[in-house]
Formats: C-alpha cells, sequence, structure tokens
C-alpha cells in the first residue's frame, strides 16, 4: 500500500496519465495531478479520485518550462513537505515525415517529453537525495525502443527518456532512490481511438498478443514500479506492448 506517500504524476489529465493517478489514489498515495492545457481535464481526475475516497489537488504547470517546474516542485514540497513518487507522464506528438517536420514541431515534442522529464527529476533529486528514498517512473513508448515511421522527433524524446533513466538510476541508486521507464505499446487512448475500425484491425494483428493494450494495463505496472515490490529494481525498461516490440 502507498498510504502516506506523495505522487506526483505528470499529464493526468487523461488517458494513460489519468489511470495512473487514479490507480495510485486507490492505493493510498495522495496524488497531485499535473496539467498544462486543460484544468478540465485534470479536475475531472481529481474528481474521479476523491469519489472513491482517495486524495488529490490538480496543479497547473508546463514542465517543459525550467523555471515553473522548479515553481510547481517547490509549492509542492512546501505544502505536503515530501514527494515520495514521481511519474514523468506528461507528452506531447507532432507528427509527419522528417523531410516535412518543422523545427517548431521537433523542439516541442522533445521539450515537452524530455526535457519536462529531466526538468522534474532535477528539481526533486535534491528532496528524494535528502529522504534517501524515492520512485522515479518515466514514461517512454515502444516507439523509443524500435522507432516509428513519421515519429523521429516522439521517437528521438522517448529513447531519450531511456538514456534519462539509465543515467539518473546510475546516479541515484546509493541513495535508495529507483529509477525506471515503463514503455507502453498500442494503448486505447484518444489517439488510437480515431483511427478507423480497419486501422485498428490491422494494427492488433501487428501485436503477438492480436489486441491493443489498455491504460489499466500501464498502470499496474506503474504502481508495482512505485511500491515497494520494487525495491531491488532500477534502470529497467519494461514494456507493455503485448509482445509488439519482440
Amino acid at each position: 500500500m502507498l498510504t502516506g506517500k506523495v505522487a506526483i504524476v505528470t499529464g493526468a489529465g487523461r488517458g494513460i496519465g489519468r489511470e495512473i493517478a487514479l490507480a495510485l489514489a486507490a492505493d493510498g498515495a495522495t496524488v497531485i495531478v499535473n496539467y498544462n492545457g486543460s484544468k478540465e481535464a485534470a479536475d475531472e481526475t481529481v474528481s474521479q479520485i476523491t469519489a472513491d475516497g482517495g486524495t488529490a489537488e490538480a496543479v497547473q504547470c508546463n514542465v517543459s518550462d525550467f523555471a515553473a517546474s522548479e515553481a510547481f516542485v517547490k509549492k509542492v514540497l512546501e505544502k505536503y513537505k515530501k514527494v515520495d513518487i514521481l511519474v514523468n507522464n506528461a507528452g506531447v506528438t507532432r507528427d509527419n515525415l522528417i523531410m516535412r517536420m518543422s523545427e517548431e514541431d521537433y523542439d516541442a515534442v522533445l521539450d515537452t517529453n524530455l526535457k519536462g522529464a529531466f526538468n522534474m527529476i532535477k528539481h526533486l533529486s535534491r528532496s528524494f537525495i535528502k529522504q534517501r528514498s524515492g520512485k522515479i517512473i518515466n514514461i517512454s513508448s515502444v516507439s523509443g525502443i524500435r522507432g516509428n515511421a513519421g515519429q523521429s522527433n516522439y521517437s528521438a524524446s522517448k529513447a531519450g527518456l531511456i538514456g534519462l533513466t539509465k543515467s539518473v538510476a546510475k546516479e541515484l541508486a546509493s541513495r535508495g532512490i529507483n529509477v525506471n521507464a515503463v514503455a507502453p505499446g498500442l494503448i486505447d487512448t484518444d489517439m488510437t481511438r480515431a483511427l478507423s475500425d480497419d486501422a485498428k484491425k490491422q494494427l492488433a494483428a501487428s501485436i503477438p498478443m492480436g489486441k491493443i493494450g489498455s491504460p489499466s494495463d500501464v498502470a499496474k505496472l506503474v504502481l508495482f514500479l512505485a511500491g515497494e515490490g520494487s525495491d531491488y529494481i532500477t534502470g529497467q525498461v519494461i514494456s507493455v506492448d503485448g509482445g509488439l516490440a519482440i
């Protein structure tokens, strides 16, 4: 159980982030639901948590902004005195073929997906080191492992998260801090729901298990990595993809 623990989940207004926030809260953690754009979505996540008897608060912050992330972390630490779990989930896509991809689209994806995780880890690391404990979970992607045509920016950001995970894990392991990455495959989110039924069938056929995953599949793994059961696991990249990356 995560009773008494404080967790920050970035990009927790919808999709995988929301499911992770719900899972952590259901296990007893107080969850800081971070969002950038949609306050309404974040408030809905908080409402679901509180309706189920959990504790949560929505806090706006653009994690790609170094100074804003620092202020966000400071605010949370002042109010809750500690953070035990950090889930770097915030992510955006700006898909295009490399020859058509603009510099702005490349930068936007790297800034949120990769620099955002760096910012949050950087600003929380001192607190984690001081308390000699902490769980950092970075949400990467199967695209960061095998690449994906039309997603050079997204794949680069998610591959970068894997490198960041392994490096920070080595730096912080001696202080009792675990740093791991989760690499989801095709998951039933707003993005996949927008696809046609035929497209979904084709995608499912490319997965050894023959089906698209759900956000709860990812959340269950994050919950494990956030708890005591993962105390001797660090620097790992665990795929939740039905075998897609095999």
